[in-house]
C-alpha cells in the first residue's frame, strides 16, 4: 500500500495535467463557460427553494441560505461519484496504451470537481454576507478540515465505483438513481429536528450526513462544530478511503482487459 502510494506521488506532475485538462474541457465551447460552475447549483437551490418553501413549507429561518450552503457541498460529491463511475472507461484508451497507477485517473477527476466546489463557494460566502448573518471565524477555522474530509470521502467512493463500472457498466445508471436518493437521506433541504427520533441513527450512519451537518454549523448556525459530528466525519471518510483504496488497487489488475 505504501508503495502504491509512492507511485502514485510520482505521478502528480501527470494529475495536475489532467486537473488541468478537465477544468478547461468541461465547459469547452460553451457561451458562458465557467460561469456554469455557478449557475448549475444556483438553479438547483432556486428550484428547492422554491418547492420546500413554498409548497411543503420548511420552517427553517432564511431557508434559501440553510440550503445553499448545504447543495455547494453536495453537488461536489454527487458529481465525484456520479461522474467518478465512468472515469477509467472514459480513458480507455489511455489505459489500455500507457503505464502509469491506474489511481490517478479518479484522483484527477475528484481534484478538478473539488476546485470547482472551491470556487462555488464564493456563492455560499456571498449568500452568507447579504443575509445579514456574517461570519463566527472562531467555526471558520474548521472549514477546511471539513472540506478535507468530504474530499477523502468522495475520492474513496469514486475508487470504488470506478473500479467496479469496468466490470458491471449497469452500475453507471444505478448510481444516478442511488445520488437521486441519496440527497433526500442527507439533511440538506431540512434539518434533524425533522427527521423522526427512531431513524435519526440510520440517518447519522449516512456518511454524508455529519459532513452537511458540520457546515451547518460553521457557515448558517455560526458554531463551532460538535465534537461528535467532526469526529464521525472524520471516522466515516478515513475508512472509506481506505476501503476504496484497496478495492480499486485488487480490482485494477485486469482494466485493459476489460475495456
Amino acid at each position: 500500500m505504501i508503495q502504491r502510494i509512492r507511485n502514485i506521488y510520482a505521478y502528480k506532475d501527470m494529475i495536475y495535467s489532467l486537473v488541468r485538462r478537465e477544468l478547461r474541457g468541461r465547459y469547452k465551447g460553451s457561451v458562458l463557460g465557467f460561469l456554469w460552475t455557478y449557475i448549475n447549483p444556483l438553479c438547483q437551490v432556486i428550484v428547492y427553494s422554491m418547492v420546500f418553501s413554498v409548497i411543503f413549507r420548511v420552517n427553517i429561518d432564511k431557508f434559501y441560505l440553510y440550503l445553499i450552503i448545504g447543495m455547494m457541498p453536495w453537488t461536489f460529491f454527487n458529481t465525484s461519484v456520479q461522474g467518478g463511475s465512468t472515469c477509467i472507461r472514459a480513458q480507455s484508451d489511455m489505459v489500455k496504451k500507457i503505464y502509469f497507477p491506474r489511481e490517478v485517473i479518479p484522483i484527477s477527476y475528484v481534484t478538478s470537481a473539488f476546485v470547482n466546489m472551491l470556487l462555488s463557494f464564493i456563492i455560499v460566502f456571498f449568500a452568507v454576507l447579504i443575509s445579514g448573518y456574517w461570519f463566527n471565524f472562531k467555526a471558520l477555522i474548521f472549514l477546511p478540515l471539513i472540506i478535507i474530509f468530504e474530499y477523502m470521502l468522495a475520492l474513496g467512493i469514486a475508487f470504488i465505483v470506478s473500479a467496479i463500472t469496468v466490470y458491471f457498466r449497469d452500475l453507471e445508471q444505478i448510481m444516478g438513481v442511488v445520488m437521486m436518493a441519496w440527497i433526500y437521506v442527507t439533511p440538506i433541504m431540512y434539518n434533524m429536528d425533522y427527521v423522526p427520533e427512531q431513524y435519526r441513527k440510520l440517518v447519522v450512519l449516512n456518511p454524508m450526513t455529519p459532513i452537511v451537518e458540520v457546515y451547518h454549523q460553521i457557515l448558517y448556525y455560526r458554531i463551532i462544530p460538535t465534537t461528535n459530528y467532526l469526529l464521525l466525519a472524520f471516522i466515516e471518510s478515513i475508512i472509506v478511503l481506505i476501503l476504496g483504496f484497496v478495492i480499486f488497487a485488487k480490482m485494477d489488475r485486469n482494466f485493459a482487459e476489460e475495456m
